[in-house]
């Protein structure tokens, strides 16, 4: 690991780590402690989803001709400003223009800190510097969380004021750290005369692979992340009577095996088809769903649908620890030479999408229609092995399992490579 990319690895944990002190409490901010009303609230988080769908199709075309670097510096200032904004607002108008700051900046960053990991590294290593990544996110979020619920205090909205301004003052110093990266210099797309900013758009549509792996990352968003604190959570509450503590407890242990399993994740991960890998991804969560059924729709104790419940977010883990180093590395290895940004981009508005219409469907059918929503879900992650499998069927052998890229080196010309040491000394 070069001093570019721990640079980086620093920079995702800080962000990370500063978002962690504001996210799960928004909602109460917003709602309770500014007095603004559950609809000012959720309008609020609505915010955040629409602000990055308007500006990461921007975003794309911006890192493809600037480069990763100066459009990642725009997007934390932005953060940085929306962020002590937001902690200072006490109008509805304020708060929300404060939170499309936030969250566009926020939203920026991702396929940004993404490009600058595949610049710098290679087909070999970028699978463990995306798990490295996606390890330390979580680390970050969750130490983040727990420092801010000690230091938060419902009867005191200076105690969130100063929440946001660590927020904004951990994307200030990312600033700082990312300003001295150096990193290879990446090819860049310079827009020929008369061309329009849609070429390239055109071209990824074009590409079949990245359209079928755009679908299967939005089936596996909407069935996983866009439930975590909506659909399921409701179902857990309403069906199977979790506590928000224990609700919490389950929450914790996905972030726990994330951080426990991932490096040995990789190890298994590292030498199989990524398509296969994502497939088994679909099985274990369509595990994960049946578990939640049991635990909201059987007829076991408390402790057993509570133990049940807890198991689910601890399953759902050990699906993303798989996923990180395999979805955004396969991303790079299907974008063409200098579009890394573009596809990077398109997969987050992806996930963006998936994300602002996931709680909007989950969170309802969760917590009134139980049977029906975990039967769905459990379909979706059943789907995620379909769409995968069909996947595999682009990609080539060397983007659907980079390992063979350093296997086919073993022979040269039909010799094997002890054979062609041998004849070089």
């Amino acid at each position: 690991m070069g001093a570019a990319m721990r640079r980086i690895h620093v920079g995702n944990a800080l962000s990370a780590f500063g978002l962690g002190f504001t996210v799960p409490y928004l909602y109460v901010y917003v709602a309770q402690v500014r007095g603004l009303g559950s609809v000012t609230a959720g309008l609020v988080l609505a915010v955040f989803a629409v602000a990055a769908l308007i500006v990461l199709p921007f975003a794309g075309r911006a890192i493809v001709r600037r480069g990763p670097l100066p459009v990642l510096l725009v997007a934390l200032v932005t953060a940085a400003l929306g962020a002590m904004s937001l902690g200072l607002s006490a109008s509805a108008g304020t708060v929300l223009l404060s939170a499309a700051a936030l969250g566009a900046g926020q939203a920026v960053m991702q396929p940004a800190l993404a490009t600058m990991i595949v610049d710098c590294s290679t087909t070999e290593t970028r699978s463990r510097a995306f798990a490295t990544q996606f390890f330390l996110q979580n680390l970050g979020l969750g130490v983040g969380g727990l420092i801010g619920g000690h230091l938060v205090d419902t009867t005191s909205a200076s105690s969130f004021t100063l929440l946001f301004a660590i927020e904004a003052a951990m994307f200030l110093v990312l600033v700082a750290v990312m300003a001295t990266v150096r990193s290879p210099r990446a090819p860049r797309i310079e827009q020929a005369p008369g061309q329009t900013g849609g070429g390239s758009w055109k071209q990824l549509l074009g590409n079949r692979a990245m359209v079928q792996l755009c679908v299967l990352g939005f089936v596996l968003f909407f069935a996983c992340y866009g439930q975590f604190e909506s659909g399921l959570s409701a179902y857990g509450v309403e069906a199977a009577g979790i506590s928000t503590s224990a609700l919490g407890t389950a929450l914790a242990a996905n972030t726990l095996v994330i951080v426990v399993a991932q490096f040995a994740v990789l190890k298994f991960v590292e030498r199989r088809k990524r398509s296969r890998v994502i497939a088994s991804v679909g099985l274990i969560w369509a595990v994960a769903w049946a578990v939640a059924g049991y635990a909201g729709l059987g007829h076991g104790s408390q402790t057993m649908a509570t133990a049940a419940f807890i198991s689910t977010y601890a399953l759902f883990g050990l699906g993303e620890a798989m996923l990180s180093p395999t979805l955004a590395p396969l991303v790079a290895d299907l974008a063409p030479t200098g579009l890394a940004g573009q596809y990077n981009s398109a997969f987050a508005l992806v996930k963006q999408l998936a994300l602002a219409i996931g709680p909007a469907v989950g969170g309802p059918l969760g917590a009134s229609l139980h049977a029906p929503y975990v039967v769905a879900f459990l379909l979706f992650s059943l789907g995620i092995t379909v769409l995968a499998v069909r996947l595999g069927r682009q990609l080539t052998d060397v983007q659907n399992q980079p390992s063979l890229a350093r296997s086919r080196v073993v022979t040269q010309g039909g010799a094997p490579a002890d054979a062609v040491v041998v004849a070089e000394a």
